[in-house]
């Protein structure tokens, strides 16, 4: 079998960790090393990382990796990269030195320069250039905050000193030793200054925040041999030879892990939130309820985009359960909670301790328990915070199906609560669509894997792909559809009510 000693590598590098995954031809995981690096938080609302840790903690992962599955780099084809979206970093080009901490996608720090460019009423000009909203979640407005708040930045980055980049593009910077200063259109596109229609950074917009270009990466395909990864040859000499052949944005590269490749195809992540991103292909499409449009990746000279929505509380509300109520001790106890054929006891659980998000954009509302009588117990609360998620995610895909007029036939779920199969059987219901759970949870990684495998040939197609990717269990709607009409008009009621509470 070809490739049967070959193997992909990839780093999927997150928000709390860093991880090295390591993928057989079959596409099972025969290695994995993760290492959790700090959170720094200087101020309420600020949230930093330290670029040299991450860059350290990757090369360690790396080594631990390639020693537990007892692998040389002469046994790797191709390594794969995919990130945490929209953190920005900044460095001296001459002395590799960053110049302050990476700025978190999380962060809010930069709040004021986004609020005087809305001010200014210029939030359907990048909307159209750049699918997104003029927020402090993109890169943008954190490039400006380091110019303006760092001494000497700005009159560096004049002088073509200094370096822009996010995780992906640091990484590749450091694993070629300087040699590629790059980047991929899924990370362009979440920076506020990428064109998304004709695919160049955006000189207009770039004026807004005074950004000289000269400190932005090139921008390629998502599948693209950028370098070769010469800093690892201290691990293997071997290392110099082995090509970076993906990077690409983690919620766009669970997508592609999910073998959302054709139009209309969605997955679903359940995390701490909840990131829902369905494939429109060559299309472009704007949304008027508070969706992003966004690429999703460049492959064989094409450019595919996508919807994204988002749900600021998911498995975070589980979390408060056992932490803040103490009604269970692991969050794995709350399947216990799931009884009988009404297991919710209709009780409807809003969960919006910080506000709702897509379709309601409403910072303010809070989170509120609908439906509570005497016969109410803590194991009825359990089970509508789980139903919570579902709730929630039919919400974005509702908008998603208007707005893109695409059925979703396909839903692939993945994340750490994606393993309750009351939540996914719940989430089938609503949906009336084939729920599909991986084998392999890593879908992130997965994605990474798959695009630079493409790249060096390591698989031939998509449909290829396909035939390796391991389906664990398929959800199928089992409710009548009075019943699930009569809860869907229950939630929506209960987040009616929740609104105008607010309004008190």
């Amino acid at each position: 079998m070809k490739n049967v000693n070959k193997y992909i590598l990839t780093i999927d590098q997150g928000t709390t960790s860093t991880r090295t995954i390591i993928f057989d031809s079959k596409t099972s995981i025969v290695a994995k090393s993760q290492m959790e690096f700090t959170q720094i938080c200087p101020k309420n609302g600020w949230v930093e990382h330290n670029p040299e840790e991450i860059w350290e903690l990757t090369v360690q992962t790396i080594k631990n990796a390639m020693n537990m599955a007892n692998l040389k780099a002469t046994n790797i084809m191709a390594i794969g990269i995919t990130n945490q979206r929209e953190t920005t970093i900044l460095w001296n080009k001459n002395t590799g030195k960053v110049v302050y901490n990476a700025i978190v996608w999380q962060s809010r720090q930069s709040q004021a320069i986004c609020d005087d460019l809305i001010k200014k009423g210029l939030n359907e000009k990048f909307h159209k250039k750049t699918g997104l909203i003029i927020n402090p979640y993109f890169s943008a407005s954190k490039i400006k905050w380091i110019f303006d708040n760092v001494k000497n930045v700005k009159e560096e980055a004049d002088k073509g000193n200094i370096l822009f980049g996010t995780i992906d593009t640091y990484l590749l910077w450091k694993l070629t030793k300087g040699e590629i200063h790059a980047t991929d259109y899924s990370n362009a596109s979440r920076t506020l200054v990428y064109n998304i229609i004709e695919l160049k950074w955006d000189e207009e917009l770039l004026n807004y925040f005074d950004i000289p270009k000269q400190i932005l990466p090139k921008v390629y395909p998502s599948g693209h041999i950028f370098g070769f990864a010469k800093a690892l040859t201290s691990i293997d000499k071997h290392f110099e030879k082995i090509p970076i052949a993906s990077l690409i944005g983690d919620q766009q590269a669970a997508l592609f892990g999910q073998c959302c490749f054709d139009e209309g195809s969605t997955k679903s992540t359940y995390g701490t939130g909840c990131f829902i991103l369905m494939n429109t292909n060559d299309k472009i499409i704007y949304s008027d309820k508070g969706l992003l449009t966004t690429i999703a990746w460049g492959l064989n000279g094409k450019v595919k985009y996508a919807l994204e929505g988002s749900v600021f509380v998911s498995g975070s509300a589980i979390q408060w359960l056992r932490d803040g109520m103490e009604l269970f001790k692991e969050s794995s106890d709350c399947e216990k909670s799931i009884r009988g054929k009404n297991p919710s006891g209709g009780i409807y659980f809003v969960p919006a301790f910080v506000g709702l998000g897509t379709p309601y954009w409403d910072n303010d509302a809070r989170g509120a328990i609908f439906g509570i009588t005497r016969a109410t117990t803590k194991d009825h609360i359990t089970v509508a915070a789980i139903e919570a998620s579902p709730y929630q995610a039919r919400d974005v895909m509702e908008v998603m199906i208007a707005e893109s007029g695409f059925p979703i036939n396909y839903l692939g779920v993945d994340g750490g609560a994606s393993v309750n199969n009351y939540m996914m059987q719940f989430q089938a219901n609503l949906l009336d669509a084939k729920i599909v759970r991986p084998t392999c949870l890593e879908t992130t990684a997965l994605g990474a894997m798959y695009l630079a495998a493409l790249t060096v040939g390591f698989y031939e197609s998509e449909e290829e792909i396909k035939r390796f990717h391991q389906v664990e269990k398929i959800f199928m709607r089992q409710l009548d559809d009075k019943k699930r009409q009569e809860l869907i008009k229950g939630w929506k009621i209960a987040v009616d009510a929740t609104l105008e509470f607010k309004n008190k």
